[in-house]
């Protein structure tokens, strides 16, 4: 086991990776930008080393800043969290380089899951299901035209690298099409530094489901079942659940056979989430293989009682895993709603600021994973999400009833901030139904998806 790790991330990912080190026994060195000198994480880690000013490029992406404050202090390991260098295999490399165990997978298998064409055709060869599409990067729009004409609209447009929603544009015909296609590969440009797309047959109305993985160096794969991540805006998830409403045991066992095929069949070690589309008809397809910890990891940890950090961090010390899948006991209801600081009331403006009252909701079922609090002023730089509110009941009535009770706790102010939202959901029929696909929100606000 490791006696030093680096966590190269900031916000209540990094709180959460030194509570789990601190309860194995890990010393903890966070890094910071300047804009963040008060967040919590930089308080609770036994050192703490600032690498560079508030802009991202110059501090949690900048990998030579990270890898000296690595080496400075000593640290035998790095986590990475999720966002910034999570998926960089470049800078997993340079870990490697710099004898620093990356906590995640191999560089190579974050080379060919980041790259969306190349991981479908090798999901397509391990026997997955996958959406039908091009057959490589679409280069121009009179290819796009072609290709869409021999699909059948609605298709959709995809950057081949990154993720949250990058990239992506729906076009139902010949015009809208036309100008999706540069709109999309222009958005991939300035997101991920490449203008590469794809286009697969756009599934109307789906919901969008994720397998949790587990795989360590010794070719043992498990999952620890999956979680419904169907309520997004503009392809960004604002509410997870645990199990899926949608999915009977049959069907779940299904994909979880598959997705433990798929994982193997790549290599991949420590843990990994595969993402399926479900349609109406309880057809399933492979979108994508996300090669590292998630948000939303937390709904599983309910369900499950398996810390996933812990995981990581004994898979990549070389530890095997201690049980099978027939082991995996998933046990009642989780949900979980991303607390952003945002104005749900126009059109969700990010809202930074200082916050001057604040009281974290408490109780039976409940848990709040969050680096803020009262006189916190919560930078423009990074992200909105500042917290994630989790409950769990012995079943997905309770787990709601729960997650009412504890939004109406749950304060934040002068800020504005999603609470308001989550509030109106928890009380919304098809919510509560569980009849619920991709086009809920906006269907919801009444808005529809540009």
């Amino acid at each position: 086991m490791f006696s030093k790790i680096l966590i190269a991330n900031r916000g209540e990912i990094a709180l959460r990776i030194i509570r789990a080190c601190k309860e194995l026994g890990i010393r903890t060195v966070a890094v910071y930008s300047e804009a963040d000198v008060n967040s919590l994480h930089v308080k609770f880690a036994d050192e703490a080393i600032c690498i560079g000013s508030a802009q991202s490029s110059k501090s949690y992406l900048n990998i030579p800043s990270i890898i000296s404050a690595a080496e400075i202090t000593d640290v035998e390991a790095i986590h990475p969290g999720y966002g910034f260098l999570a998926e960089n295999p470049h800078f997993a490399e340079v870990c490697q380089s710099c004898q620093i165990k990356f906590i995640g997978p191999r560089p190579e298998s974050m080379k060919l899951l980041g790259d969306k064409m190349a991981a479908k055709v090798a999901m397509k060869k391990a026997g997955i299901p996958i959406i039908p599409g091009s057959k490589g990067v679409v280069k121009t729009k009179e290819e796009a035209l072609k290709i869409a004409k021999d699909m059948k609209y609605p298709i959709i447009i995809k950057a081949t690298a990154g993720g949250g929603g990058k990239g992506m544009r729906v076009a139902h015909n010949d015009i809208r099409l036309a100008s999706a296609f540069y709109m999309a590969q222009s958005e991939a440009e300035a997101a991920f530094g490449i203008p590469d797309v794809y286009i697969e047959k756009y599934i109307e109305n789906p919901r969008h489901i994720e397998f949790q993985m587990l795989a360590d160096e010794y070719e043992h794969v498990v999952h620890l079942g999956e979680r419904d991540c169907t309520i997004q805006r503009r392809h960004q998830k604002l509410i997870e659940e645990s199990p899926s409403p949608s999915l009977d045991p049959k069907l779940r066992k299904k994909i979880g056979e598959l997705a433990i095929k798929g994982t193997k069949s790549v290599g991949y070690v420590n843990a990994g989430t595969m993402e399926f589309l479900l349609d109406k008809y309880d057809n399933f397809y492979f979108m994508e293989m996300n090669a590292r910890i998630q948000v939303e990891h937390p709904v599983t940890e309910m369900i499950t009682g398996i810390d996933l950090i812990k995981e990581q961090i004994r898979i990549a010390s070389g530890e095997k895993l201690g049980y099978d899948q027939s082991d995996i006991r998933i046990e009642g209801h989780a949900i979980e709603c991303r607390i952003n600081a945002e104005d749900p009331d126009n059109n969700f403006m990010p809202s930074p600021g200082k916050i001057e009252r604040f009281h974290a909701p408490g109780g039976r079922g409940v848990r709040v994973d969050s680096h803020i609090y009262s006189e916190y002023v919560i930078p423009p730089y990074y992200d909105s999400m500042i917290a994630k509110l989790i409950t769990y009941g012995k079943n997905r009535n309770e787990a709601i009833y729960i997650m009412q009770r504890a939004l109406d706790e749950f304060v934040i102010r002068p800020l504005k901030t999603t609470i308001p939202f989550h509030r109106r959901v928890m009380s919304d029929d098809a919510f509560l139904r569980g009849k619920i696909d991709t086009s809920y929100v906006e269907k919801l606000l009444g808005e529809t998806e540009s």
